[in-house]
C-alpha cells in the first residue's frame, strides 16, 4: 500500500506506507496531491526552519506571479480569516504579530488557568465514570480544550456550544483538496465566528476583563497594535489548533494505551506529573494527529538529489518524521519513558506552536484525572474507526467503560 490520503486503510495505519517513502528517497513527487513529500525527520525538521520555504507567499509574490490560481472570490471570508492568523502569516507581518499576542497570551496566563483545567478535567471524567463509561471523545476530550479557550478568551458560558461546530468546519478546509460543500461549510462558519467575536471584542473595549481578548486589545509595542482582523484571527487560530490537537492526541493516545497494555499499566502505577509529561510527548511522537504540514517553495531548494524548484509545494510528512529510526531508537515502539523525545507535533522555527504550553497543561490534566487511583481502570468497549481526513487524523470516538 502506497501513500495515498484517501484510503481508509492508509488513514487507518499510515505507517507501513512512511517506511517505504523514506526508503525510496528524500523528496518524491506525488501526482494525487500536487506535492513533494518529505519523510525524513532531518529534512522536516530543517524545512521548518528554512526561510526559502512559506506558510504563504503573498507575502512576495501576487498568485499569478508564484504560478498559482487565485482562490475563488466566494472563499474570501475564510481566506481573509486564515489567512490573518499567525499559522499562514510570514514576517515580517508574522514576527509583528506574534510579537504582541505573546503580550497577552504569556506563560503566567497559561499557568493561572492551570487549576481551572484540572478542576474542569476532573469534572469531565467524574461524569463519564457517573456514567459508567461512554464516548471518551465527546464526554471528555472534546469539552476539555473547547471549554479552556472559552474560559481564555471570555466566552460566556451560554455561547460555548457554538466553538466547536465552527471550530470543525474550518478545520476542513485544511484536508488535501477539500470539496465545494466543505469549502461552503467553512466560509460560512468563518463570518459567523467572526462576527461574533467581532461582538466580543466590542464589549471587551467598552469593559475591559482579565481574559485574552482584553490583553489582545491593549497590547501595543513601537510598531502599533493588533488590528481588530487580527485579533479575530488569533482567537480563532487558538481555538482551532488547540482544540484539534488536543483531542485527537487524546483519544489516539488512549487508542495507543489501550493496544500497548503493559505501558498503559505502568503509567497507572505510577502517574507523577514527570512522568505524565513525558508520557504525553510520546504519545504525539508516537500517532501525531497532524500528519502533514504544507509549505510553498519561495526560492529553489535542493533535497538531496532532487531539485524542488520555486512555486512548488513540499508536504512535511510528521507521521513518519517522528518514526524516522535514523532519529528515533525503535520508532515503532510506544516508550512512555523515552527521554530524547524531540518531536516535530508541534512544528519548529517561527511558526512553532504557540499553544504547545496551554496544549500539555491540557493533556496532562486529562491523562491523569483518568488514571487517577479514585478511577477505575478504563476498558475499550469497541474497535474504534478512524474519521473521514488524513491531515488532522482522528478516530469517530472512543467508547469505554470502567
Amino acid at each position: 500500500m502506497g501513500f495515498d490520503p484517501w484510503d481508509a486503510a492508509f488513514v487507518a495505519d499510515p505507517y507501513p506506507a512512511y517506511r517505504e517513502l523514506r526508503e525510496q528517497g528524500r523528496a518524491m513527487w506525488c501526482e494525487a496531491t500536487g506535492q513533494w513529500l518529505v519523510p525524513h525527520y532531518a529534512d522536516v525538521s530543517a524545512l521548518l526552519r528554512d526561510r526559502r520555504l512559506g506558510r504563504t507567499y503573498l507575502h512576495r509574490f501576487t498568485h499569478e506571479e508564484f504560478g498559482r490560481e487565485a482562490p475563488p472570490p466566494e472563499h474570501e471570508p475564510f481566506e481573509v480569516l486564515n489567512g490573518n492568523g499567525l499559522l499562514d502569516l510570514e514576517d515580517p507581518a508574522h514576527a509583528r504579530v506574534r510579537r504582541l499576542v505573546a503580550k497577552a497570551f504569556t506563560p503566567r496566563t497559561v499557568e493561572r488557568l492551570v487549576p481551572a483545567v484540572r478542576r474542569l478535567a476532573g469534572e469531565l471524567v467524574g461524569q463519564l465514570l457517573a456514567d459508567g463509561g461512554g464516548d471518551l471523545l465527546t464526554v471528555v476530550a472534546e469539552p476539555l480544550p473547547v471549554a479552556v479557550i472559552a474560559e481564555l478568551l471570555g466566552v460566556p458560558e451560554a455561547d460555548r456550544g457554538m466553538l466547536r461546530p465552527w471550530s470543525a468546519d474550518i478545520c476542513g478546509m485544511y484536508e488535501l483538496r477539500p470539496d465545494e460543500e466543505t469549502a461552503r461549510r467553512a466560509v460560512r462558519a468563518s463570518v459567523e465566528f467572526s462576527a461574533y467575536l467581532r461582538g466580543l471584542i466590542a464589549e471587551r473595549r467598552a469593559r475591559p476583563g482579565e481574559d485574552l481578548i482584553s490583553g489582545l486589545i491593549a497590547a501595543h509595542d513601537e510598531d502599533g497594535r493588533l488590528s481588530e482582523q487580527e485579533m479575530i484571527s488569533t482567537c480563532v487560530l487558538l481555538l482551532n489548533a488547540g482544540h484539534e490537537a488536543t483531542v485527537n492526541t487524546t483519544v489516539n493516545g488512549w487508542w495507543a494505551l489501550f493496544r500497548n497494555p503493559g505501558q498503559l499499566d505502568a503509567l497507572r502505577a505510577d502517574p507523577n506529573p514527570e512522568k505524565l509529561s513525558t508520557a504525553v510527548d510520546e504519545l504525539m511522537r508516537y500517532d501525531t494527529p497532524l500528519q502533514l504540514f504544507e509549505r510553498w517553495v519561495l526560492d529553489d531548494i535542493r533535497i538531496g538529489d532532487t531539485e524542488i524548484p520555486r512555486g512548488a509545494e513540499v508536504a512535511l510528512l510528521f507521521g513518519s518524521a517522528n518514526r524516522d529510526p535514523a532519529r528515533f531508537a525503535d520508532p515503532d515502539t510506544l516508550d512512555l519513558v523515552r527521554a530524547d523525545n524531540a518531536h516535530v507535533s508541534f512544528g519548529a522555527g517561527i511558526h512553532y506552536c504557540l499553544g504547545a504550553p496551554l496544549a500539555r497543561r491540557e493533556l496532562e490534566a486529562s491523562f491523569g484525572a483518568l488514571l487517577a487511583d479514585s478511577v477505575p481502570p478504563l476498558r475499550l468497549a469497541e474497535e474504534p474507526r478512524w474519521r473521514d481526513g488524513y491531515v488532522i487524523r482522528g478516530l469517530e470516538r472512543l467508547l469505554v467503560t470502567f
